[in-house]
């Protein structure tokens, strides 16, 4: 053990382009004339702010959430069977205690004490607040215990750990350990493979949670249904944009990211957009028709101030993101948003001329 005590701070995560392609990409197991999932991926400017430190024999959880409400602390012995009960309840402290029993498992720790004292980003609004938890306990061990985890080996045990949950996440979600950094995901079967990309120019942008709601279990249920060769126009067509389509927009979007280019990468949203309502959106109706997200992309206060937008994680009237016309439109876009109703936060996109993503991280 080389640290006692450490203040952790682990973002959100928001798919730019590519939402679904995770768990598409992973059907390679079993055809691999599918085409591999690709996406983009970035830190959201909200958090979760944490000081850990070592326990002989047990995990505390102490958890402020977004509304100042505090849980906890909780506390679970250090051995399997308890840290697996918990996880498998599918509780608030589910995703702690899995990652917990992944690490336990596989390495040779103690146990930790989490003071998770500020949290800035939302939960259930498809921005992986429990994937960033599970990161973040995740670097809390691995920067107690000296496990000499990379960030892309944490991104696989917080996976891992979640997995051992009731929760059924996707591979993209924990790539929030690069935090502000993009990353590029290829996912090939269960070959993950991650380039961070380090855009020129800044892109300001604004995620809304729509108030309205969403059904992401049955999203996910009507739109697997359609894997590996399930027959029919829907079903063929869903493999087609979660295929060759995506891996086109995909592709068209990391130059742009890469450029800064926030004009076309906001043109680019919108297509993404035109395509996923035209070729997914019939697999789940009740659920993706999303009067609420097509009512803020087409409003006419909302136009003037963006370049583009789209829907966030697996689509549907959760939020919606939308890329601004230039920091000063980035406000006046949140103050519109407000007033219609909604909910926002900013995320700008930084230029980074480092090539070093682990430098970006806490």
């Amino acid at each position: 053990m080389s640290i006692s005590e450490i203040d952790l701070f682990v973002p959100g995560r928001v798919c730019l382009l590519g939402e679904h392609s995770d768990w598409a990409g992973g059907y390679r197991r079993m055809d691999s004339s599918l085409t591999k999932g690709y996406c983009l991926v970035v830190g959201t400017d909200q958090g979760i702010n944490a000081r850990a430190r070592a326990h002989p024999d047990k995990v505390i959880i102490r958890s402020t959430l977004p509304d100042g409400k505090i849980v906890g602390p909780y506390e679970i012995e250090l051995k399997m069977d308890a840290l697996l009960r918990v996880a498998a309840e599918g509780g608030f402290f589910s995703y702690s205690a899995g990652v917990a029993a992944y690490v336990v498992n596989h390495y040779h720790v103690g146990g930790l004490e989490v003071n998770n004292y500020r949290m800035t980003l939302p939960i259930r609004k498809g921005l992986s607040s429990s994937a960033a938890n599970n990161v973040l306990i995740t670097r809390a061990f691995n920067r107690i215990y000296d496990l000499k985890l990379t960030l892309r080996g944490e991104m696989e045990v917080a996976y891992q750990g979640e997995i051992l949950t009731p929760s059924r996440c996707g591979r993209m979600d924990q790539a929030c350990a690069y935090a502000k950094t993009p990353v590029y995901l290829i996912f090939d079967g269960d070959r993950l493979t991650v380039q961070p990309i380090y855009p020129q120019k800044p892109i300001y942008m604004v995620i809304a949670d729509l108030c309205a709601g969403k059904n992401t279990q049955r999203i996910l249920a009507d739109l697997n249904a359609c894997f590996p060769k399930t027959l029919g126009k829907i079903s063929e067509d869903v493999r087609y944009y979660l295929g060759p389509v995506n891996k086109d927009i995909v592709f068209r979007g990391c130059e742009l990211l890469q450029n800064g280019d926030a004009e076309r990468l906001g043109a680019l949203m919108t297509e993404a957009q035109r395509l996923f309502d035209l070729l997914i959106a019939p697999a789940c109706l009740d659920e993706l028709r999303s009067p609420q997200l097509h009512s803020v992309l087409e409003h006419p206060r909302v136009m003037p101030l963006i370049y583009g937008g789209k829907g966030v994680g697996s689509q549907g009237d959760g939020s919606v993101q939308l890329i601004a016309r230039g920091q000063e439109e980035q406000k006046t876009l949140m103050q519109v948003l407000r007033e219609i109703r909604c909910e926002p936060y900013p995320l700008t996109i930084e230029a980074k001329a480092d090539s070093d993503a682990e430098k970006s991280v806490n």
